[in-house]
């Protein structure tokens, strides 16, 4: 039987979110991640329309599944992205929620599907996510 967790401490907040909503080790989690005007990367993406770069919220997405992954976050490292849809824009001021869904695991795999809203509307999604164990040699390496 699992349990929501909720979060009244800033040492469980996983790093680079402001709170953190739900969280399910193993199931599921849901935190939020506000969008200061005064990020560095506004300067040059873009200085008249700034938006913030999709990769970054790919990293965030990816920060929060390693959380829900449990164990060690840094136990964990990202090896694949499929079907990641952008849909609108992410801009100083706005406040993301991200979610989180494990939808298969095993010791050394745990594959997500997640997605980010503002105010309540999709802006990104990723259909799926693979997380590895960090023991697991790097493709091409061992």
């Amino acid at each position: 039987m699992s349990t929501a967790t909720e979060v009244g401490t800033r040492a469980e907040v996983p790093h680079g979110f402001d709170r953190l909503v739900e969280l399910v080790p193993g199931e599921r989690a849901v935190a939020v991640r506000n969008i200061p005007a005064t990020l560095p990367v506004f300067d040059h993406h873009f200085p008249r329309h700034p938006i913030l770069p999709g990769v970054l919220l790919l990293e965030s997405m990816a920060d929060l599944a390693k959380a829900v992954a449990g164990g060690d976050p840094a136990g964990w490292r990202l090896a694949s992205v499929r079907g990641v849809r952008w849909k609108h824009f992410v801009a100083p001021g706005d406040q993301v929620e991200i979610t989180v869904e494990v939808t298969a695991r095993t010791q050394q795999t745990t594959d997500v599907r997640t997605t980010a809203r503002v105010e309540g509307r999709v802006v990104a999604a990723a259909r799926l996510l693979t997380l590895v164990s960090a023991d697991e040699p790097r493709e091409g390496t061992a």
